[in-house]
């Protein structure tokens, strides 16, 4: 089984971007957690981090039959990059939308996302750990598909 992990525009500075909303925790550290979290339950995932909405499309677009879940935190685009909404729609892949703020704390213009309907399910919140549940969820929805 092969999970997609991608991470929208800024989450490459995770860890010294306003670690009081964020954490201290960095994206190669998140990375390296997911990965072991789905090696203990079979998977394996592929990491993907771009600051451009097109960048991340072509990247998705190039690993099209290669995967069989994502989770994505798309990060601003989440509010308005319809062309990555269409992609992550378009892929046909079981998904988790993951935040790790609590959006709904934060402004106004944080409370939509175009990825939300589109995705299997939403984690919020929850900091770093938020990527861990997404891998649970992911890999659970995958085997139950299967069955």
């Amino acid at each position: 089984m092969r999970l997609l992990l991608v991470n929208g525009p800024n989450l490459n500075t995770l860890g010294t971007r306003e670690p009081h909303i964020y954490g201290t925790a960095t994206l190669p550290e998140i990375v390296a957690s997911v990965g072991a979290r789905a090696a203990a339950l079979g998977a394996e995932v592929r990491a993907f981090q771009a600051n451009s909405e097109g960048a991340i499309i072509d990247w998705l677009q190039g690993e099209q039959g290669a995967a069989d879940g994502l989770i994505i935190n798309a990060g601003a685009l989440t509010h308005y990059g319809m062309a990555l909404r269409d992609a992550v729609a378009g892929s046909g892949l079981p998904a988790i939308e993951v935040h790790i703020s609590n959006v709904w704390k934060r402004e106004a213009f944080r409370h939509e996302s175009l990825l939300s309907p589109v995705v299997n399910g939403v984690i919020v919140g929850l900091g770093a750990q938020g990527y861990l549940l997404a891998v649970d969820a992911l890999v659970s929805i995958i085997q139950g598909a299967k069955q």
